[in-house]
């Protein structure tokens, strides 16, 4: 009798929907990267390379079964909590410890948690009876605070944050009471202060610039009062690709990574970002969607986690190039110039395909 492979691994399962989409969005990204990186091929053809890492992993967890990445789940967990706190003893990075060198490639370990916390809480809560308790909600706000704690160490607190986030979005999906969310805002409405005093001066400091960005406008307020003349200098049509000043001229600072979003709006204008933004909710619309049809708890949790967590990602992009929210460095996903976290998200979408694909043959 002939071996065969098992029908999930032999049959492809991408969903074209979001295929196309991210397609699109990442040579909207390319494009706007060839411009911030003053036209070095070189910087596109690195990340370009990256997005095909990604992509290979998107192709790689789409033909994983739901049951079989539940399995996998608490250990993924461990392995990243492991990583995050190896950089503690032999990271590197310009102050902060957040990367690790493995010689041929630099990674970020905190960039897994990001997928590993939304799977590990939904992991805890697939078997229990939702909504969950107190008792199953702190083991949830357990799961999702230890490694943000680890993280915010580094020091990396947008990371942290993002990271938890992707976790309560896990546990508001289960059912959450508003009592719970009511209580957990109270809490920490009052542990505000005592926050305030633990935050190093950097952190203190994009706070205030980001009430007062004019206090210090050749200091501390020049990223994002450069960053709001680069945005509102396009207008609706832009100045045209390759032509925008703030980013030509060296304005716009860390353009290619957290404030790209900035040169794409001078260059492409509000139509530019409008299209940009578009593809970002068919993306979010879509992981909804996915997460609606899937049949067991611990899909339709993860599905709806990693579509919200890309939509705050965005937001806080946008809010943060705008002036609208404090910088705390939080790259626009597949455009901003980065591997570890492109490869992620990526591999991130790849999960999303396997739930929607494997829907019609989940094992409880």
């Amino acid at each position: 009798m002939r071996w065969r492979l098992p029908v999930w691994l032999s049959l492809p399962r991408l969903d074209p929907v979001l295929l196309v989409t991210l397609l699109l969005v990442m040579a909207l990204g390319l494009a706007a990267l060839y411009s911030a990186g003053g036209q070095d091929a070189g910087l596109v053809q690195r990340q370009g390379v990256r997005l095909a890492v990604g992509l290979v992993a998107l192709a790689v967890l789409s033909q994983v079964p739901a049951h079989v990445l539940r399995i996998w789940t608490p250990w993924l967990y461990l392995f990243g909590l492991a990583l995050v706190a190896a950089t503690w003893f032999v990271g590197v990075g310009r102050g902060a410890s957040r990367w690790l060198d493995l010689g041929m490639v630099t990674f970020q370990p905190s960039e897994i948690m990001k997928l590993a916390v939304p799977m590990t809480v939904a992991w805890y809560l697939h078997p229990r009876i939702l909504p969950p308790d107190w008792k199953d909600s702190a083991i949830a706000v357990a799961i999702l605070a230890i490694p943000a704690a680890l993280i915010a160490r580094q020091p990396d607190l947008g990371t942290a944050l993002l990271v938890a986030v992707s976790g309560c979005f896990t546990l508001f999906l289960a059912g959450i009471r508003w009592r719970m969310i009511v209580a957990a805002g109270i809490a920490m409405a009052g542990a505000a202060p005592v926050l305030w005093m633990f935050l190093a001066d950097y952190q203190r400091a994009r706070v205030m610039t980001f009430i007062d960005p004019e206090a210090d406008p050749l200091g501390a307020g020049w990223n994002i009062i450069q960053s709001k003349i680069a945005v509102g200098s396009g207008g609706l049509t832009g100045k045209g690709w390759l032509h925008g000043t703030q980013s030509n001229l060296e304005f716009i600072p860390e353009r290619h990574t957290d404030f790209i979003l900035a040169v794409l709006a001078e260059e492409f204008g509000l139509l530019g970002v409008g299209l940009l933004l578009g593809l970002y909710l068919l993306l979010i619309g879509r992981g909804l969607y996915i997460a609606s049809v899937a049949r067991d708890t611990f899909s339709r949790l993860l599905a709806g986690s990693l579509a919200m967590t890309l939509f705050v990602y965005v937001l806080v992009n946008g809010g943060m190039v705008s002036g609208l929210l404090p910088v705390v460095g939080v790259p626009l996903p597949l455009v901003s110039y980065g591997g570890t976290s492109a490869v992620t998200l990526l591999a991130g979408f790849g999960i999303l395909m396997s739930i929607y694909s494997h829907r019609k043959f989940i094992r409880r």
